[in-house]
C-alpha cells in the first residue's frame, strides 16, 4: 500500500509532540504526587520546580491531539481492509496492536514506573515494587492506552465492513465534493465535535478514567476518539488528497489562518474561563450558559488545532527527508516505549538544581533520542519490522 509522505510527517511529529506531553508533566504547577497510590498522581514523577508555560504547552495538547492521532490512524483503514480481506487484517491488526500493547506496553511500564514506587515507598525491592504494581496500582496502561482503544476499534470497524462490503464513499456521505464547500466542512466538523464531546463532559466530567487492569480509557472523551477515527475511515474513502485536502483548495491555502486560529481559540480558552467564572458568581449568566460557553471554546479549540496541523502538514511538506522518513517509519515503536525514558530521566534530574524548562528539555531530547534509537535496533530483525 503506498504511503502518503504528508500524513507520515504529520503522524510522527504528534508521536513526537506526544513525548514532549509526558515530559512536561513533571514540571506543570498542578502537578501532584500520592505516596499512598502513585498512579492518583499527576504523573509517576513530580519535580519541585514547576512552570506555568508548561501549564500552557501542556493543556494545549490536551485538548486536540488524541483525537488527531485516532483521526489520523483511520484515514487508510478501507484501503488496508479492502487490500487484506477482514479476516487478515484483524490478524495484523493483533500482531501490530494487541501483542505489542500486553507484552511490550506491559515490560515497559514496568520498568517506567519503579521511579515512582522508590520514590513513594523509598525503597528498591524488586518483588515487592511488582507485587504493588499488579495489586495495589491495579496494573497502570500509562500511554499505551491508546493502543489497545485502537485495537477495539480496528476491530469494530472491521465487523461493520463485513456486514456492508459495498460500501462506498457516498453511503459515508463523503459524496460531495468537499474542497468545494470548505465552510460547510468546517461547520461540520465543529457540529461533530461537539455532540461527541460536549454532552459527555456534562454528564461524566472531563477528567474520568476507568476500565479494568491495563484496559483503561478516559471515559467522557471514548465517544469522541470513536467518532474521529470513523472520521478518518470515511475521509480516507474518498479522494481527499485531491479534494479536501488539495492543496489548491481553500481549506489547505488558508493554513496560516488556521495556526492563527488555533492559536487565538486556545488562548480565549485558557483566559476566558476565569471571566466566565465571575459571571456565574455574580448571577450575570447560569452555571448551564458558563459550561456550555466553556464546552463550546473547547470544541472551537480541538477543531481549530486539527485542522491547522492537517493544513499546515499538507500545504508544506512536498519532499522526503532522511531524518524525517526514519523517525516516521520508527514513530510506532517510540510511542510505545518512550514513557520509560521520559520518567528515569525525570527522576534522576530530581535533585539537580536546574529550573523546570532546562529540566523538561533534558528529559525531551533524551527520550526522543533513547527510543528513537531502540526502535531501530529493534526493526532491524525482519519480523518485528514487518509489524512494528
Amino acid at each position: 500500500m503506498s504511503r502518503t509522505l504528508w500524513i507520515d510527517y504529520l503522524r510522527s511529529f504528534i508521536t513526537v509532540l506526544v513525548v514532549a506531553h509526558h515530559s512536561s508533566l513533571a514540571y506543570t504547577t498542578f502537578a501532584s504526587f500520592n505516596k499512598t497510590a502513585y498512579i492518583n498522581s499527576t504523573n509517576p514523577i513530580v519535580d519541585s520546580q514547576r512552570w506555568v508555560g508548561l501549564d500552557i504547552f501542556e493543556n494545549f495538547n490536551d485538548v486536540f491531539f488524541m483525537s488527531l492521532m485516532f483521526f489520523i490512524a483511520g484515514l487508510f483503514l478501507f484501503k488496508s481492509i479492502q487490500k487484506k480481506g477482514a479476516m487478515a487484517f484483524t490478524r495484523d491488526r493483533v500482531y501490530r496492536l494487541l501483542i505489542p500493547f500486553l507484552l511490550g506496553g506491559t515490560l515497559m511500564n514496568l520498568l517506567a514506573y519503579f521511579p515512582a514506587y522508590k520514590v513513594a515507598h523509598d525503597s528498591n525491592d524488586v518483588v515487592a515494587y511488582v507485587k504493588d504494581f499488579f495489586f495495589v496500582e491495579q496494573w497502570p496502561v500509562g500511554p499505551p492506552w491508546f493502543i489497545w482503544v485502537l485495537f477495539v476499534f480496528n476491530i469494530l470497524f472491521a465487523l461493520i465492513y463485513l456486514t456492508r462490503k459495498k460500501w462506498r464513499s457516498k453511503e459515508l456521505l463523503f459524496n460531495v465534493d468537499w474542497g468545494k464547500k470548505p465552510f460547510a466542512f468546517i461547520i461540520g466538523w465543529f457540529l461533530f465535535t461537539f455532540i461527541l464531546y460536549v454532552p459527555f463532559a456534562f454528564w461524566l466530567g472531563t477528567g474520568n478514567w476507568t476500565g479494568f487492569g491495563p484496559f483503561d480509557f478516559q471515559l467522557n472523551r471514548i465517544l469522541l476518539y470513536f467518532g474521529y477515527f470513523i472520521l478518518g475511515t470515511a475521509i480516507g474513502n474518498t479522494a481527499f488528497n485531491d479534494s479536501i485536502f488539495n492543496p489548491a483548495s481553500p481549506l489547505v491555502r488558508n493554513w496560516k489562518w488556521w495556526l492563527f486560529l488555533c492559536a487565538l481559540t486556545y488562548t480565549i480558552l485558557t483566559i476566558f474561563p476565569a471571566t466566565l467564572t465571575e459571571m456565574v458568581k455574580h448571577q450575570q449568566i447560569t452555571e448551564l450558559v458558563g459550561y456550555l460557553i466553556y464546552f463550546s471554546i473547547y470544541v472551537a479549540s480541538c477543531t481549530c488545532s486539527c485542522i491547522a496541523f492537517i493544513t499546515m502538514f499538507r500545504a508544506t511538506v512536498h519532499t522526503p527527508k532522511s531524518w524525517w522518513d526514519s523517525l516516521s517509519d520508527n514513530a510506532y515503536l517510540i510511542y510505545l516505549v518512550h514513557y520509560a525514558f521520559v520518567i528515569w530521566c525525570q527522576y534522576l534530574l530530581l535533585e539537580a538544581p536546574l529550573p523546570a524548562f532546562v529540566k523538561f528539555s533534558i528529559t525531551f531530547i533524551v527520550s526522543v533520542s533513547a527510543s528513537w534509537a531502540v526502535s531501530i535496533a529493534i526493526r532491524k530483525n525482519a519480523f518485528f519490522r514487518r509489524y512494528l
